[in-house]
């Protein structure tokens, strides 16, 4: 019985050992088989090609990871190189900014220091520090006084023209008042001195930055662009000294005086430093006490 069971299961199994056998020669087959063209084994090639799929997936995500990490490093680094440069400009605009400005106050100082040559009077340069903002900048502080030789009513120039005069000392400082303030006042022509007769006086308008030239016959030429020099009639600024230049003019008539308007030459809205003239008016000579003849008179009644 037994044995006839293990034949009879014989039977049953003899077809799969013969499919086991066959797929093992089959393996062995395939293992050892050849390509003609190449002399590869095929089972190599078909693991490739099984392989290639996911190993190009594989490798452009790891071009891509790599492509992004080197990126994100070169951003990252372009970023630096960007603030290193922007950092770098700053300080170089800076410099430049200082080495114009230093250029600036020397070519300031430089006619500064020339003003004795152009007006032939002695001069002591001072540096604005305050001004007063109550009404136009119509004052200003200097960092000169009368320990330095300024004294009240001093005129205060630039190499531009006239900036005003002194109007209160201390030791160490001066206050200016300037010419555009209303209480300002000063002798002028328009024209050159002894060339004309456009003779009259300006005075500060206040809130504005020019000033008014009053009394100038209207049978004058006055005309927009002449420039306005100091007369030296005011017993404060020295003749030929700028005033400004014309830039309105209202005309007048044989009987009515011309209305003239005009910028100061001095860049009152941007003084830095000024120079104050070391100037006295000439003693005007005192008027005689008694008429002529009185002596005369007097000796003839004894």
């Amino acid at each position: 019985m037994a044995a006839t069971r293990t034949q009879k299961e014989i039977r049953q199994r003899a077809p799969i050992w013969l499919m086991m056998l066959l797929f093992t020669n089959l393996a062995i087959m395939t293992f050892y088989a050849r390509d003609t063209s190449t002399n590869q084994r095929l089972l190599r090639v078909w693991m490739q090609a099984a392989a290639s799929p996911v190993q190009s997936v594989s490798s452009k995500a790891g071009g891509a990871g790599s492509t992004l990490i080197s990126q994100i490093v070169n951003f990252r680094k372009t970023a630096v190189e960007n603030e290193q440069l922007k950092q770098q400009l700053s300080q170089t605009e800076l410099e430049l900014r200082n080495a114009q400005q230093a250029a600036e106050e020397n070519e300031r100082l430089k006619g500064l220091l020339n003003l004795k040559e152009q007006t032939g009077y002695e001069r002591v340069v001072g540096r604005v520090i305050a001004r007063d903002s109550s009404v136009w900048f119509n004052t200003i502080t200097i960092n000169r006084g009368s320990s330095s030789g300024i004294a009240l009513n001093m005129p205060v120039v630039t190499s531009g023209g006239i900036v005003g005069r002194v109007v209160a000392l201390s030791p160490w400082t001066a206050q200016v008042m300037m010419i555009t303030d209303e209480k300002a006042a000063a002798g002028a022509i328009v024209g050159q001195l002894g060339g004309s007769s456009a003779l009259g006086s300006v005075r500060g308008l206040g809130e504005s930055d020019l000033i008014e030239m009053r009394y100038v016959s209207g049978l004058q030429n006055v005309q927009v662009g002449d420039t306005v020099l100091s007369t030296g009639q005011d017993a404060i600024y020295p003749p030929g000294l700028n005033v400004g230049q014309v830039v309105d003019v209202k005309p007048g008539t044989a009987t009515q005086a011309h209305q003239i308007f005009i910028r100061p030459g001095a860049r009152l809205d941007q003084l830095e430093e000024v120079a104050v003239l070391l100037y006295r008016p000439p003693q005007r000579p005192a008027p005689e006490q008694t008429l002529p003849n009185v002596d005369k008179v007097t000796k003839s009644e004894r």
